[in-house]
Parts: C-alpha cells; structure tokens; sequence
C-alpha cells in the first residue's frame, strides 16, 4: 500500500507541478483583460540598438522562426519586452511565429511535426527534460555546424554549453545557468515571530541547514494551520544542497548518484525534517500545495514559511505574484537554498535558459542568428532586465542585489540534475524516488529503504541509455511499424506504459 501511495502521488505531483512550472503559465488563458506589452524605455532601445555591431552580418532568406512550446516566448499579457527580441528584429528584421501546443502534449505534438516534415526550428531547454532525451531519440539536431561556440559571443559560456554534450555532440544553445529553485519566503512573518531574516545569515555566511531547521521546526503548528514548507519542488531542491544531483551527467554518461554518500547524509536530514510534520500535508489536498495550488500560496497568509520555487514565479505582475505577499512593499524576499553544515559552498539546483534546434528545423541560419542576439543581450544589458524587474513589477533593491548573487553562485556552484531528460519511465520512478523521504500523508521512508527499493532500476535505465545510444537512433529511423504506432506510444507516461504492457503485452517504444 505504501508503495503504491508513493506511485501514485508522484504521479499526481508531477503532473500538477509540470503544469506549474518554469516559463509557465498557460497559454490557452483566454481572457479578455489582456494587457498591453511594457515597452521598453528610449533609451533602453538605444542600449540594445548599440548591440548590432556585435552580431554577424548577414541577410537572413526567411527571416521567421517557428517556435514551439507550451508558451509564446513572445511578451504578452502586461509583461515587459525582451532585448533580445527586440535586438533580433532590429537586426536582422527577425520574427518568432508561435507554433503553441501544451505541457502534456508538447513533445508528441513535436514528434508529429517532425514526422509531417512541418518541424518548427527551436524548443526550450529551460525545464531540463528535453536533453539528452530528445537527442537519443533524433528529436533535435546537433548544433555544432549552426552555432560558433569558438567566436567571441560564446567564449564565455564554453564551459556551461559543454555541460550539455551527447554523444560527442553539442545540442543546446546555453545562454546562460538558470537557478531552478530559490527559497523564498515572507519578510513580514519573519519579523512577526521573531527570527533572524534568511538573508542576513546568509550574508554573514551562517544560512545553514541546522538554521533552517531550527526555523522549520518553531514555526509550523498543525493546530494552527502552519506548515514550514510547501512547495512542489522542494525535495529536488534540499537534495541538491547536498552537491550531487540524483541524476548527473559526467563526460557525456549519464550516472545515478543515489549512493552517495552526501546524498545519504542529506536525504535522512529531509526524512527527519518529514517526520516533525513541517511540510504541508498535500496528500489531504488531493496532491496539491496549500489553497488551490497557486505559486505563493500561503507565504502571503502568513501560514508557510518557506516554498523553494525559481525566480520565475516573481519576474511576473504584481497580480500574478500577490500570493507571495506584497512584492514592492517589500514583504517577498528569496535567498539560496540553506547549505550543508560541513560544506563551505551554496551549491544551487540549476538549470539553463536555453534553446535546442528541432529535427529537421527549416530555418536553422534564423535560429542561429536568434540565439545570437540573446547570447549578447544577456551579456551586455542585464541592466535592463533588472530595471524592468524594479520599475515593471516592483521588486526591490534587496531582490535585485540578491537575484544576482544566485545567479554567480549557479554559475560557480551548479547542480545540473537530468532525471527528467532520460524518459518518461525514469522520470516517472524519480518523481518516487525524490519523494520518498519527505511525501506526505505518513508515506515517508528512510533513504535506505529508498536506495534498497529503486537503485537497481534507476541503474538499469541509465545503463540502457548509455549503451544503447545507436540502436536508440536506428529505432526512432524505423518507425517501429508505422508512424501510426510511434505516435501513440511517444512521451506516455511510464504509468500508462506500464498499465498498457502489463494488459495487453504491446511492444512499445519508451522515450
């Protein structure tokens, strides 16, 4: 029973946390009270016009790229415009056509594409779930031949676009580390009961995980409907202070580090922290965060102490961020994820804003020249970036400064985790396994029960994808019988799979 409680609510996390998450929020969203862009400031334009003389020279043929995702990655809806968008139609006369599809169906409606030979030319490497599956199963190409990674405008990022090669191939456009988790909290509640602000700490180098505890287990109170910690994410986020991810990738092989020691140590420091009841009780909540699941909810009540979630949840409106508290009034603030007492490093869970180029893409020199113009809109006018934060959404000074200082200790200290770019069965068995010390409800167990009930299938599916990297390119060429059957079976989640084999014994490819 417990096992099957621990499949199932990570089958529900997982869902609803995909349908929170990163770049986010819906596309579908039909209202009628859509705001106008936020247009950036004269002289704004002027900084970002000064950039094309860092840009190539070239007349693009087709000037439109085609992008697809579960978001339009052009502005909308009262946010602020992209330099980088802005620099690529300046430039090069640039334009992104939205090819939308949804969270859940984004990668089978890619396959269709491909297959239709109607490929769109780029798509997000953001929610690190694309790489390295989608180069295993030929779904995006190699971008060594469209990208010089040796020219001015990428030397500075070589380390960070090698951390993304496969099979002795580069295959996403890494503009720059993305910290994936931040612990944010309200500032209010932190005067209210009288604690030290986690940013002080941390800037007196003493935001440790015997302080977060400490503070976790003053403040949460069933009786009074107080949980320390909520969130969907938090168990890849206390994880990786540990240093290690679950699932890395180390000279282009991937390696499952649930072994480790340090991960041992950090995981019975989560289980501990489970067993006071200091996380809020989902499984009462049909698998969700407090309320009806929304970013924040609780930090604004006063009634959670700290949810880790990435920036993104705050680079939005103040409508959008009103859970979280009062962003301009100063009540939202966010510091690194605690580290470990023994360590000397904040080691940071962390992504990449990035870009990988579809399978057949039609216009990769467009693709090119785009990714281009973000690589040095992101070197040289991070400024306005910051600015349209403070003037645009209201974050404070305090934020800036600290948004800053994650990003550097992302960039020094980074924890890459690919266990949701492998497949959809791994992803899946993760979504339990990171889960399992800390999963509500009275499901929890020990890291070493976890390690003795799923090691050795985690190490089966990561041995399978190192070994079999060319018969994984023959099988997705084949098509199986048909595309019929390629499509039907493409990014099932590994429950379904399961369900359907054990059913009726079907052959199936597993991407």
């Amino acid at each position: 029973m417990k096992m099957a409680k621990r499949i199932f609510a990570a089958a529900c996390a997982l869902s609803l946390a995909c349908s929170m998450a990163a770049c986010g929020s819906s596309s579908s969203d039909s209202s009628s009270s859509k705001k106008e862009v936020k247009a950036m400031t004269d002289d704004q334009k002027e900084q970002v016009n000064a950039l094309q003389d860092k840009l190539p020279d070239i007349e693009l043929s087709n000037k439109t790229i085609k992008w697809m995702a579960h978001y339009d990655i052009n502005p909308s809806d009262g946010k602020s415009e992209s330099p980088a968008i802005s620099l690529f139609q300046t430039k090069y006369g640039g334009k992104i056509e939205y090819v939308q599809t949804t969270w859940d169906n984004r990668y089978t409606d890619l396959a269709k594409a491909v297959m239709a030979n109607d490929s769109p030319d780029f798509f997000p490497a953001d929610d690190m779930d694309a790489f390295p599956r989608g180069a295993i199963k030929a779904m995006f190409e190699p971008i060594d031949d469209v990208v010089d990674f040796s020219s001015d405008i990428w030397s500075s990022s070589q380390t960070l676009n090698d951390s993304f090669v496969f099979n002795g191939k580069h295959y996403v456009a890494a503009i720059d580390v993305r910290p994936q988790y931040v612990c944010t909290y309200n500032t209010k509640t932190i005067s209210d009961f009288g604690y030290d602000d986690p940013a002080e700490l941390y800037a007196n180098d003493e935001w440790t995980w015997s302080k977060f505890t400490e503070m976790c287990l003053d403040f949460a109170d069933s009786e009074a409907d107080r949980c320390a910690l909520d969130g969907y994410w938090y168990g890849e986020a206390l994880n990786d202070t540990c240093g290690y991810p679950l699932i890395g990738l180390e000279d282009g092989k991937l390696v499952n580090n649930m072994g480790k020691a340090e991960v041992g140590t950090v995981q019975d420091l989560m289980y501990n922290l489970e067993k006071n009841n200091v996380v809020f009780d989902m499984s009462s909540n049909n698998w969700k965060t407090r309320g009806d699941g929304a970013n924040g909810e609780g930090l604004g009540s006063q009634l959670t102490l700290f949810i880790p979630i990435g920036t993104w949840a705050l680079e939005d409106t103040p409508e959008k961020t009103k859970t979280f508290g009062s962003v301009k009034d100063g009540e939202v603030m966010f510091v690194p994820m605690p580290r470990m007492d023994d360590s000397d490093k904040y080691y940071v869970s962390t992504g990449v804003n990035g870009y990988l180029l579809c399978k057949n893409a039609p216009n990769p020199d467009g693709f090119n020249a785009f990714v281009n113009c973000c690589k040095v809109a992101n070197s040289e006018v991070q400024n306005i970036t910051e600015e349209q934060l403070k003037n645009d959404y209201g974050w404070t000074d305090d934020m800036i400064e600290m948004r800053k200082t994650i990003y550097d200790l992302a960039r020094q200290n980074p924890v890459f985790d690919f266990q949701n770019g492998v497949s959809a069965e791994l992803s899946t068995l993760m979504q339990t396994v990171n889960q399992a010390t800390m999963i509500t409800g009275g499901g929890a167990t020990t890291w070493t029960e976890c390690v003795a009930e799923y090691q050795k299938a985690v190490d089966y599916i990561i041995k399978e994808a190192n070994a079999n990297v060319a018969e994984s390119f023959s099988i997705f060429k084949r098509d199986v019988h048909s595309s019929r059957c390629f499509l039907a079976f493409v990014f099932v989640p590994n429950l379904l799979n399961i369900f359907v084999r054990k059913m009726h014994n079907i052959q199936y490819i597993n991407l």
